[in-house]
């Protein structure tokens, strides 16, 4: 394995960033380009404070101080070629469960020009069927009404930037890395939403200080097991606490608006464009709305690697499929990017042996992704009278999961889907398959109305429920 340490001095290192949710995505996609970028002298204000606000970040947060906030990366390459590198670009760490004076005042600090997020796709409180923000979460309105006391990231951020207009510090870019469609937009909707409801005048600062620029992140990391961390180090010789591993693939589009000045990340392959619209349409419409399509039919299989799953001809074909026939209408491909090569790419990268992500992980929070991922398109599709069998077995088949929590091979197993509400509950509980139409994910398309999707719908819950999945799975790609 070829080993790659940094050659900056992490100690010299000046902090212009903070990041909220020091979680493996980030610290295997950001903290690469950054920790590349500090190699270069006149780049060395751009080192990261990362800021974990949950308490059960607890456990990563003790396992990076115990090593000096220093950590190993191995990139998994699909041709067996592998890298690890040493991460020296996390210059401090803060856990606002212990310290919530301190992320106020990091969050004030008039060295910091970039705030970066990472809070997942359900972490914007965001309504599904509206797409507001929600101002009646019970810790929402906690916040609310004790700004001087936060526990949500709302809280926190608000705070902070209340701290910095009366310090005349100047305002910064919140750049979200979410897997959202117009993340910065969602972003934007969210913190000035509860800002607006908290202290209206800060909010008119906001407006004026604040830029919120959409972007576009691409790089499979897995969740890391204890085998895995044992793995990892007897691959690198370490002693690592908190080791990552992802593949080689990395993306990272940006819309160059920042209001106090950015790093030079183009120098290590980051792309800034005026509008990330057809980069992030293509991604989330083949990459992630393949993942979910992927996820739920695997795991009833009896797959738990992603790997192992797309070694099954019949997965693969339903994702080409799915890819050509159903989504590529819909996805104009991006400045110099040939479209049948991504499609190929990625069917590479998700089988990946080295990478071996958990098919539990693709299968996690479903609420939260169908609505971003699959929905969108699925609206044309059904505008455009498209063929709909692929998705109609895709919405069977996660419905299955759901409401039976056993796979075909008579494992049982328990979902983690927190963002469920009591009538979603209700509605997976329901005998009547149509109930589950009612789900707040899919309220965006009215699903209940097309009638040819009902009747695919319906006619795949019986075959699934009465044949298995891998039945009804051929039934439809024959």
């Amino acid at each position: 394995m070829n080993i790659i340490s940094y050659t900056y001095p992490p100690d010299q290192i000046k902090t212009g960033i903070v990041h909220i949710g020091v979680g493996n995505f980030h610290r295997a996609h950001q903290q690469y380009y950054i920790n590349r970028l500090l190699a270069d002298s006149d780049q060395q204000t751009w080192g990261i404070c990362g800021i974990c606000l949950l308490p059960s970040d607890q456990q990563i947060v003790e396992n990076l101080r115990s090593q000096d906030l220093k950590y190993s990366l191995t990139v998994f390459g699909r041709d067996g070629q592998d890298e690890c590198y040493h991460i020296g670009s996390l210059g401090a760490l803060i856990w606002g469960i212990e310290e919530p004076a301190a992320v106020i005042e990091k969050i004030a600090d008039p060295s910091i020009k970039i705030m970066t997020l990472t809070i997942t796709e359900g972490g914007y409180n965001l309504i599904k069927e509206s797409n507001r923000f929600n101002l009646d979460d019970e810790k929402i309105k906690q916040d609310l009404a004790h700004p001087d006391q936060p526990s949500t990231v709302f809280g926190f951020v608000a705070a902070g930037l209340r701290q910095r207009r009366a310090n005349k510090h100047g305002g910064l870019t919140i750049l979200s890395c979410d897997n959202l469609q117009h993340n910065g937009n969602t972003a934007k909707e969210a913190f000035l939403s509860f800002i607006q409801a908290q202290d209206p005048l800060l909010a008119q600062w906001v407006s004026a200080n604040v830029t919120f620029p959409n972007s576009m992140v691409d790089r499979i990391t897995p969740a890391t097991t204890a085998q895995d961390v044992n793995k990892l180090n007897k691959l690198s010789g370490l002693d690592d606490k908190a080791p990552v591993y992802c593949e080689d693939f990395c993306q990272w589009v940006i819309e160059d608006n920042f209001v106090a000045g950015r790093p030079a990340l183009e120098r290590v392959g980051v792309a800034f464009t005026k509008d990330v619209t057809v980069y992030e349409n293509m991604k989330l419409s083949l990459l992630n709305a393949s993942h979910v399509l992927l996820s739920y039919p695997s795991f009833l299989k009896g797959y738990r690697k992603v790997d192992e799953a797309m070694q099954d001809e019949a997965i693969v074909r339903y994702i080409r499929q799915f890819m050509d026939m159903d989504i590529t209408p819909y996805v104009p491909a991006p400045p110099h990017t040939d479209l049948d090569a991504y499609k190929q790419t990625l069917l590479e990268r998700f089988a990946n042996k080295s990478v071996s992500d958990q098919v539990s992980r693709l299968c996690f929070d479903g609420i939260s992704k169908f609505p971003v991922y699959l929905m969108p398109n699925l609206a044309k599709m059904v505008r455009d009278q498209k063929d709909l069998s692929r998705v109609a077995f895709l919405f069977a088949s996660y419905r299955h999961y759901l409401k039976y929590q056993i796979d075909e091979k008579g494992n049982s197993f328990e979902i983690a889907e927190p963002w469920l509400t009591a009538a979603d509950k209700k509605f997976i509980a329901s005998d009547d398959p149509i109930d589950f139409l009612n789900l707040s994910a899919f309220q965006s398309v009215a699903l209940k109305t097309a009638a040819h999707f009902v009747s695919l719908f319906t006619s795949m819950v019986n075959n699934i429920k009465e044949k298995g999945i891998t039945l009804a799975l051929n039934a439809i790609l024959h």
